[in-house]
């Protein structure tokens, strides 16, 4: 595969690496980024390797749902939908960006930033994609998972049919690469979001949540990998869980995690509000 970069130079964004705590002599290095590289996947010659490229794309999707902005995320996936020929990360970085901007949309007062019905759908769309060039990518068919079960949350509808292919997609997932903490993550997110008349439990969620953090701990510690988002959300959502459990406190060192590795984090920042003012 080759692909085509055009660099946007007008507003650079980035964001240095942070160094994080110290405990039990260890020292584990967090880092994050946000680059000021605009992507458009297409035939022509390779500016950077092709992992820099899908790298760049990551963190610009990332930075823009950290930040809440729908406006750069929007601009991001018309530059992507230029892309050319079918290539297993360019369809899972488009379902990506796809999945986040139904998140943002599906926010109180978010009318403005799209639908989230069709973004999930758009989504799922891109997934099947990937999983046409690679049927068992792990973490495509969990992102699947998270994509199909979006519009059941924020719409308030009930779809059966939706509802059983995300689990038969995260089962699978989970069999493929049971350790991968990203399929962990929508694992847990499962239990924690949904409805226990559909199969969640915030208290199956904890323990999962704690699985999580730590299978993102360990990645994180050793050679960088591609996909590499999730490990602030994981933090985020298990801040979220101690809470609903009452524990504040604990709920608070979660969230500085959180934090530590996303500092423009808008989601964290405000729940941190939440539990420092009562």
């Amino acid at each position: 595969m080759r692909a085509h970069i055009l660099l946007n130079r007008a507003n650079p964004q980035r964001t240095a690496r942070s160094d994080v705590r110290k405990r039990g002599g260890r020292r584990t290095r967090w880092a994050h980024r946000a680059l000021y590289a605009a992507a458009l996947i297409s035939c022509g010659a390779f500016a950077q390797t092709e992992s820099e490229t899908w790298r760049d794309i990551e963190s610009r999707i990332q930075y823009g749902y950290y930040t809440e902005d729908a406006v750069a995320l929007r601009k991001l996936s018309e530059t992507m939908a230029g892309g050319e020929g079918r290539d297993k990360l360019r369809s899972y970085y488009a379902a990506l960006l796809a999945w986040r901007m139904a998140l943002l949309a599906a926010q109180p007062g978010a009318a403005a930033r799209g639908s989230t019905a069709d973004l999930a759908h758009h989504c799922v769309s891109e997934v099947d994609g990937a999983l046409a060039v690679e049927a068992d990518f792990a973490e495509a068919l969990a992102l699947r998972s998270a994509c199909l079960a979006t519009p059941l949350e924020t719409a308030g509808g009930y779809a059966p049919l939706a509802s059983h292919r995300a689990r038969k997609d995260l089962e699978r997932a989970l069999q493929l690469a049971g350790h991968n903490p990203r399929v962990l993550l929508i694992d847990a997110m499962s239990d924690y979001e949904l409805a226990a008349a559909r199969g969640g439990n915030k208290e199956r969620a904890l323990t999962k949540l704690r699985q999580t953090v730590a299978a993102f701990e360990s990645e994180r510690g050793g050679v960088e990998r591609l996909p590499g988002w999730g490990a602030a959300e994981a933090w985020l959502l298990l801040a979220r869980d101690l809470l609903d459990h009452g524990d504040p406190v604990a709920a608070r060192d979660a969230l500085e995690h959180a934090l530590l590795i996303a500092p423009e984090y808008v989601q964290a920042r405000r729940l941190m509000a939440k539990i420092t003012t009562g």
